[in-house]
């Protein structure tokens, strides 16, 4: 299942260069970082809540969420995670999990202990810097969905998730255009935003019929990407990438 195109280290430093300059020595020392690579089951936890971890998970293929399970069997998905993603660098200093990490498709995952990054970052600060910076652009985009469960409709809501993911998917090399496989189903789709797979289902049919997105199965297509970004009044200065297509 692991691709040939980019190793595991070449996944973390590129997604690392999406969001900051990254020296040739920095560079250097994450590709001697040691990672564990495994293959994940769709649907398994990676890191469950309540889990105390000595390794940061790094999704090497494959997509990843962030969420919480209330005592009803309810779950609201708070994160969509791709390649490139370390979704649990809060564990170098938090030492309990206060939600779960799960993969929604089949992945390639890496495990970096985390004595070794401590270590990396003790000989490359600027490290810790671009590190400490990511989980900043995690509490962006956090904040960005409260904005959208709050005041936004279903429709933008779900606009404003396909200009997001599009946005990292280039960012990190995983589309080069306006075309995005979207690998969710729509009850996880509704998990994120708060809705039923029903509800997802039309919201899907209505920016279909407005001619916001196209596509089959899990491939969305945009058509006008000024149009849809206008609609879901999506503003990519929250993702911090450093290279933006127009």
């Amino acid at each position: 299942m692991l691709s040939n195109t980019l190793s595991p280290h070449e996944r973390l430093i590129l997604k690392l260069e999406s969001i900051a300059d990254v020296t040739q020595s920095e560079r250097e020392a994450v590709a001697r970082l040691p990672i564990a690579v495994r293959e994940v089951p769709q649907d398994t936890d990676l890191v469950p809540e309540g889990d105390t971890p000595s390794a940061c998970c790094l999704v090497i293929e494959g997509y990843a969420c962030r969420y919480k399970v209330l005592r009803d069997g309810r779950r609201q998905i708070m994160a969509f995670h791709m390649a490139g993603d370390v979704p649990d660098l809060q564990s170098l200093h938090l030492k309990v999990m206060d939600h779960s990490l799960g993969s929604l498709t089949p992945m390639v995952v890496g495990f970096i202990p985390h004595e070794a990054l401590h270590e990396v970052i003790r000989s490359e600060p600027g490290l810790g810097s671009i590190f400490w910076r990511d989980t900043l652009i995690d509490a962006a985009i956090f904040r960005e969905w409260l904005v959208g469960l709050g005041r936004r409709t279903a429709q933008q809501q779900l606009a404003h998730l396909i200009c997001e993911l599009l946005v990292k998917m280039r960012a990190v090399g995983l589309t080069q255009d306006e075309t995005l496989v979207l690998p969710f189903t729509q009850q996880e789709l509704g998990d994120a935003q708060g809705l039923s797979a029903v509800h997802v289902n039309r919201v899907l049919q209505d920016l279909k019929n407005e001619g916001l997105i196209g596509g089959a199965r899990n491939t969305i297509t945009v058509p006008d990407w000024a149009k849809l970004k206008a609609f879901s009044e999506f503003d990519p200065t929250y993702l911090h990438v450093r290279r933006l297509a127009a």
